[in-house]
């Protein structure tokens, strides 16, 4: 490989959220990367620091051609430039359309299990959360439209929010599927927001499809939030985008997010964002392939010496949703831990492993947790070694 993902890297003393953590704590819950960010990106932050100056900036066109050329070019959708918006980021800007194009008491439909923080967008803006819980069998998840369908016919369901791929299952909805929702969205007058911001870290060889390129329909009903940070490991630049074809659709988002003051970038987002899409792509093929040799690592472990633990099987993101189902519900359950808090808790009470419990993903979360193996391989394996710990119930710490 051209680029070390070996490297080590030090986030102790940088204010990291992730590792704001005890000595000897290993975290691998909260989804952000603990490589540095592709050369190249570093190279355009640091001429833009050695310029010394941080007033405001603008969006220049660069940066929505580096959107439209690199969504073109590697997932066959060519947006227009007027279709995008700056944003500070993906979660500002799904509970800025929230409030923007619901009212009080209305439901706002998700997928469960799915991404924690659309629940706090969703109740800490006055609306409904209203769960389609996918089906789940044999390992495999999968919608189940007949209850998508009756929850999305309700007249105060007027939003939902589809994540692909999807946070923390790791599925890439295919296009017949999406194509399904559309229909299914627009007969109940029902908007669609697509929270795509994993979509660039799947399985090397796969791809995904955009919502909004799937139809007229899909595209016409759709608000898409896009950004380089899960992929480039930006996420504390706070740069998004939101992409919005219809022009009234449109015109009502870019109220909402100017009304909310989250429609302005920081003085690096355009340079890293235009480095990032326009010099980045062979950094993020290694890494992609780095991601699923690490993936590969923990399923071969897991199936060897945790045959009580199953990694749901994933085409995308560097998160693994562990199924302990197994564990939680054999009788008495694992030394009286029935759901995943506690599971999650005892785990990094005795061995310092920092994983996220399941439920907070949803009550279909209960018997699972979620493991970010976006690290160096060698954190990995100390993080197995530390779960095997303890299910078998020693202490490390």
């Amino acid at each position: 490989m051209k680029y070390n993902f070996d490297e080590p890297t030090d986030r102790t003393k940088i204010y990291s959220l992730k590792w704001d953590v005890e000595k000897n704590e290993l975290p691998m819950w909260v989804a952000d990367m603990d490589f540095k960010a592709a050369p190249q990106i570093i190279a355009a932050m640091q001429e833009r620091l050695d310029n010394g100056t941080f007033g405001y900036s603008i969006v220049p066109d660069e940066w929505s051609e580096a959107y439209r050329n690199w969504w073109g070019r590697r997932h066959g959708f060519w947006m227009e430039k007027e279709w995008l918006i700056f944003c500070t980021g993906v979660v500002p800007a799904i509970s800025s359309i929230v409030r923007k194009i619901t009212t009080p008491n209305e439901n706002v439909l998700i997928q469960t299990p799915v991404y924690n923080i659309f629940f706090n967008s969703i109740i800490n803006n006055g609306c409904r959360v209203l769960e389609s819980p996918l089906r789940y069998e044999d390992g495999v998840y999968e919608i189940d439209f007949t209850d998508l369908e009756e929850k999305l016919s309700d007249p105060q369901t007027t939003l939902m929010i589809l994540c692909n791929p999807h946070n923390p299952i790791g599925k890439i909805w295919d296009r017949e599927t999406l194509a399904h929702i559309g229909e299914l969205c627009k007969k109940h007058h029902v908007t669609v927001i697509a929270d795509e911001i994993h979509c660039d870290l799947t399985k090397p060889g796969l791809k995904y499809t955009p919502f909004a390129s799937v139809s007229d329909t899909c595209r016409e009903i759709s608000i898409t939030c896009i950004a380089p940070t899960k992929t480039f490991n930006l996420a504390g630049l706070q740069t998004a985008a939101v992409c919005v074809p219809d022009p009234q659709l449109r015109h009502k988002v870019w109220r909402g997010l100017n009304t909310d003051e989250v429609a302005e970038p920081n003085a690096f987002a355009m340079a890293a964002t235009i480095a990032a899409f326009e010099q980045g792509e062979e950094w993020l093929e290694e890494l992609r392939t780095y991601i699923w040799e690490n993936r590969h690592m923990v399923e071969t472990f897991v199936e060897k010496e945790l045959p009580e633990i199953k990694v749901v099987a994933g085409e995308a993101t560097y998160l693994l949703w562990l199924d302990c189902s197994a564990l939680l519900t054999r009788a008495g359950g694992f030394l009286g831990i029935t759901d995943s808090v506690a599971l999650a808790g005892y785990i990094r009470k005795c061995t310092g492993l920092y994983l996220s419990d399941g439920l907070e993903y949803g009550e279909s979360g209960k018997c699972f947790l979620r493991m970010n193996i976006a690290c160096q391989s060698r954190k990995v394996a100390d993080g197995l070694e530390r779960l095997k710990m303890a299910l078998a119930g020693n202490d490390r710490k």
